[in-house]
């Protein structure tokens, strides 16, 4: 039986970022094995009594074109916090809440940093969304 070539069935672009990357950046970025969900990080550390908060450093979206998946292309939306773990999430309402959030604050030299939210979700009855705020 022959192999399926992965790379013809599965590839990731970085189509956005937030500064420049190395090449090291761009190969570490698109690989989301050691990288956590956003939405479970959130959903943890609330169930434990602790505040869900990143304090972002960078950003990068994930254009991913995967055959094996119900959907063929998406995104994935990728953090990096100041320590260097990324998180990620699908989620394009999480995104334009945050990418709000990172335009003003892109342009202040000051500390920042995002709490993660779970409110019930408009569309899908008895879901969570995620959302962000600034802190």
């Amino acid at each position: 039986m022959a192999k399926e070539n992965t790379s013809a069935n599965y590839s990731a672009t970085i189509t956005e970022s937030s500064r420049e990357l190395s090449p090291k950046e761009r190969v570490m970025f698109k690989d989301l094995a050691n990288a956590t969900n956003l939405n479970d990080f959130a959903k943890e550390s609330i169930a434990s009594g602790v505040k869900p908060i990143v304090s972002v450093k960078d950003y990068a979206i994930v254009s991913v074109h995967n055959e094996a998946s119900e959907d063929k292309d998406y995104n994935n939306y990728l953090l990096i916090d100041k320590e260097g773990n990324k998180y990620y999430t699908g989620s394009v309402s999480f995104w334009n809440k945050f990418m709000d959030i990172y335009k003003e604050m892109s342009t202040v030299d000051e500390e920042w940093a995002i709490e993660l939210s779970l409110v019930p979700s408009r569309k899908y009855a008895g879901k969570e969304a995620l959302t962000c705020s600034l802190v």
